[in-house]
């Protein structure tokens, strides 16, 4: 009986493999990684400077990119990573206290935003808090309706050199031509005639 059960066990074990090799394989799309991101508008920032409270603040980011610190004024954060603007406020802020020693954390993403619109069944802005798929953000807005063209989707995104990305649901959906399954930026607009 045991010596069954493991032949059992076996040939499962050789059918999972089997059929894991068989699926088509997903590359890997691109992986940003937290030292990348750059800060943006709605943006929540912790930002502590040790022993001295008064220059410890939570601050949102304003919609125009900036914030307002104390001692320093108006400071521009959108598009800068996390390190270049402790960077910018260490050497700012070291005319006014000695060997400054300071932390920025982004505690809350909000300027992560894309549009969803068209034929989907809740069209939309949505705010995400890490990369999302064209895939996953079709998903987010409730899929595709019955009367969606499927193989005409487009990817709007700002400054690309394209007029826009196309985007095949079908092929994707069937494991084809995955690379049109790319990771959203942020304000990219993806649209569903």
């Amino acid at each position: 009986m045991a010596h069954k059960i493991l032949q059992c066990a076996g040939l499962l074990l050789a059918v999972i493999w089997l059929v894991a090799m068989s699926a088509p394989h997903v590359q890997a799309a691109e992986v940003v990684e937290p030292e990348d991101y750059k800060i943006g508008p709605g943006d929540v920032l912790e930002i502590s400077v040790w022993k001295n409270p008064d220059l410890t603040k939570v601050i949102t980011v304003l919609p125009d990119g900036k914030f307002t610190f104390p001692l320093l004024g108006q400071i521009l954060a959108a598009g800068k990573s996390v390190a270049q603007l402790s960077e910018e406020l260490r050497q700012r802020l070291s005319r006014y206290v000695p060997e400054v020693d300071l932390s920025v954390i982004v505690t809350q993403v909000n300027s992560m935003i894309v549009y969803v619109i068209g034929r989907v069944n809740n069209p939309g802005r949505f705010v995400i808090g890490s990369n999302i798929s064209v895939m996953q953000a079709l998903a987010m807005a409730g899929g595709l309706n019955t009367f969606a063209k499927q193989g005409s989707i487009k990817v709007f995104r700002e400054g690309h050199p394209k007029k826009y990305l196309p985007f095949d649901y079908d092929d994707v959906s069937k494991g084809n031509n995955l690379a049109q399954n790319i990771l959203l930026q942020r304000g990219d607009l993806v649209v569903v005639p």
